[in-house]
């Protein structure tokens, strides 16, 4: 018990007085700022940074680590003690009043009904909605039966949930798109952009002349639903370009005996299967590639692309992907095999030296968006606009 007020006191830079264990599992973390607090934040998402042995990193598995992180200090920061439990947790029933309460969608509603009226509710919402999630996951899984005569999985569902309803705010963690699939709420809303969860040097050394017709594909479960078929289809037919493709391709074994072929006996593709983010053989793979290659049906935002970015390429992403591409990316013109093909032909087709400038572009936005400070900056920003009554005009900021 000790150690681990120790390691959060250092970790957050404030006093820890409380830590509330329950039968050897944290039910609840209980954090205080130095002084006495303004009130109580109940917040609702990731544990594991709060249960970290003193000197154990974040993990880099997954954004949502750093997120939590970020949004417990933020309360700390403006001086309200911070109670912290799991998202998942379907048991808790809150036996303090709350300033403010925040949660991921999950579990949000039950939660909300028993907390006291006064109570801010933030939901922190990091896919596009699930109606719309679910819809657009099993049509992707549809168009492929249609197109192989074969069904498979890889689709990626959102548990139904009321987390917008019961809101009287909400984070968003995406692009127009992903707003766009809240909006019917009516509920202000405000962009927050995802904190990645590696930075990575510029790479001083890169041959882009090489490497423009070489992309990646990275992502995590659910294939389909991430377009991975749909850009080995592409990929296919182009022996000229080379793809390596990055996830765990083994665990979703239906999908691995479809495309057997094109992941292991294609010559221009080149499955590498799951990698860490944070290994050597990572920064060998996209200093071999021009881009990444996306083509999502739903997201928040996708955290690979944004991963990607740090690594300075150039992403070649759906709409639906939650990704900003400015002046640097390509946004597919939909996520069919010929508009895969034609954003290909696209950055290939380009010169080293303009290649190279969009990179450059695309690591320096990603350097002053998506890092954990400028998260931090922004959500702090969202809650003084939430105290202040400075809503974003439109339903949107």
């Amino acid at each position: 018990m000790k150690a681990l007020l120790k390691s959060l006191a250092l970790r957050f830079g404030v006093e820890v007085r409380r830590c509330v264990p329950d039968a050897g599992v944290a039910e609840r973390v209980s954090l205080r700022p130095k002084g006495t607090e303004r009130g109580w934040a109940l917040m609702a998402y990731i544990m594991g940074p709060f249960l970290l042995k003193e000197g154990e990193p974040l993990p880099v598995t997954h954004t949502h680590f750093g997120e939590s992180l970020e949004i417990a200090s933020t309360f700390l920061r403006l001086g309200y003690g911070v109670d912290a439990i799991d998202y998942r947790n379907r048991t808790f029933i809150p036996d303090r009043d709350y300033a403010f309460f925040v949660s991921a969608r999950t579990n949000f509603a039950r939660i909300a009904l028993q907390l006291n009226r006064d109570c801010v509710k933030v939901a922190h919402l990091d896919t596009a909605h699930w109606l719309f999630n679910n819809w657009a996951s099993y049509r992707r899984a549809l168009s492929l039966q249609q197109r192989r005569g074969v069904t498979l999985g890889g689709v990626r569902i959102v548990e139904p949930n009321l987390a917008i309803e019961h809101a009287d705010y909400a984070t968003v963690l995406g692009n127009g798109f992903t707003l766009g699939t809240y909006a019917y709420a009516r509920k202000p809303l405000f962009r927050t952009p995802v904190p990645a969860c590696m930075p990575y040097p510029w790479p001083e050394r890169k041959d882009f002349a090489s490497c423009r017709r070489s992309f990646l594909w990275l992502g995590s479960g659910g294939l389909v639903h991430k377009g991975l078929d749909l850009v080995l289809d592409a990929f296919a037919g182009m022996p000229g370009f080379s793809l390596y493709v990055c996830g765990p391709i083994q665990k979703e074994r239906d999908f691995e005996r479809e495309y057997s072929r094109e992941l292991y006996e294609t010559p221009n593709i080149h499955t590498v299967g799951w990698i860490s983010i944070d290994s050597p053989g990572f920064q060998e793979v996209t200093e071999k590639c021009a881009g990444i290659i996306y083509p999502s049906c739903s997201e928040g935002q996708a955290g690979s692309v944004v991963t990607c970015m740090h690594a300075g390429l150039i992403p070649l992403v759906s709409y639906e992907s939650g990704i900003d591409v400015e002046d640097f990316g390509v946004l597919l013109k939909d996520s069919s095999r010929d508009a895969i093909r034609e954003a290909l032909h696209l950055i290939a087709s380009l010169r080293p030296g303009e290649i190279e400038e969009r990179a450059r572009k695309t690591w320096d936005y990603a350097r002053k968006h998506h890092t954990r400070e400028s998260f931090a900056e922004e959500y702090e920003r969202v809650i003084a606009d939430i105290q202040s009554g400075h809503l974003p005009y439109g339903g949107e900021r």
